[in-house]
C-alpha cells in the first residue's frame, strides 16, 4: 500500500512538475523572440544582426573554429560558417590557419569587429537598466542556475 501511494505522489509531482514547465517554455521562447529582436534594434545601423553579434562576441576571449563557435552560441556548423563570411565581407572578422588542425580555420576578431563589439556592449549597458527596473541581482543569479541546469538537462537528453 505505501509503494502505491509513493508512486501516486510521484506521478503527482511529475505532472504538476509538467504543468508548470509548458508556460515557463513559453516564456524562454518568447523572451528569447524579445531578446533576439532588441539585439537586432541596437546593432541595426552597425550593419549588424543578433546573430552577428553572438558570433563576434563569441570571438571577444580569442581565436575559435567554427564548430567550437558554434558550440558556445548553441547553433549549427553551417548557421556560424554563413554569419562568418557576412562578417568578413564587411571586415569584422578574418580566418587564420589553424597550426592545429589543416581543415578547420581560426576566426578572429579584426580591430573593426572589437570596435563594434564594444559599441554594442557600451549600448548593452545602457539598455540593462531600463529593462532590469525592480529586478534584483539575487533574483537574476538564481534564474541564471534554473535556466543553467534546465538546459543542461536537455543537452543531456539528446
Amino acid at each position: 500500500m505505501a509503494v502505491i501511494q509513493k508512486i501516486q505522489r510521484n506521478e503527482e509531482r511529475y505532472q504538476l512538475l509538467s504543468e508548470t514547465f509548458a508556460p515557463l517554455t513559453v516564456e524562454i521562447f518568447r523572451i528569447n523572440g524579445a531578446l533576439l529582436a532588441a539585439g537586432n534594434r541596437l546593432s541595426r545601423d552597425l550593419r549588424l544582426t543578433s546573430a552577428r553579434w553572438q558570433v563576434l562576441g563569441a570571438l571577444q576571449n580569442g581565436p575559435l573554429t567554427i564548430p567550437q563557435i558554434a558550440r558556445n552560441v548553441g547553433s549549427t556548423r553551417q548557421s556560424v560558417r554563413r554569419l562568418i563570411e557576412l562578417l568578413a565581407r564587411q571586415r569584422r572578422v578574418e580566418t587564420l590557419t589553424n597550426p592545429h588542425h589543416r581543415k578547420s580555420d581560426l576566426v578572429r576578431l579584426t580591430d573593426d569587429g572589437i570596435k563594434a563589439l564594444n559599441k554594442l556592449k557600451q549600448r548593452q549597458r545602457n539598455w540593462h537598466p531600463r529593462i532590469m527596473a525592480g529586478v534584483t541581482s539575487a533574483a537574476l543569479r538564481q534564474a541564471t542556475v534554473l535556466l543553467r541546469n534546465i538546459r543542461e538537462q536537455i543537452e543531456q537528453d539528446e
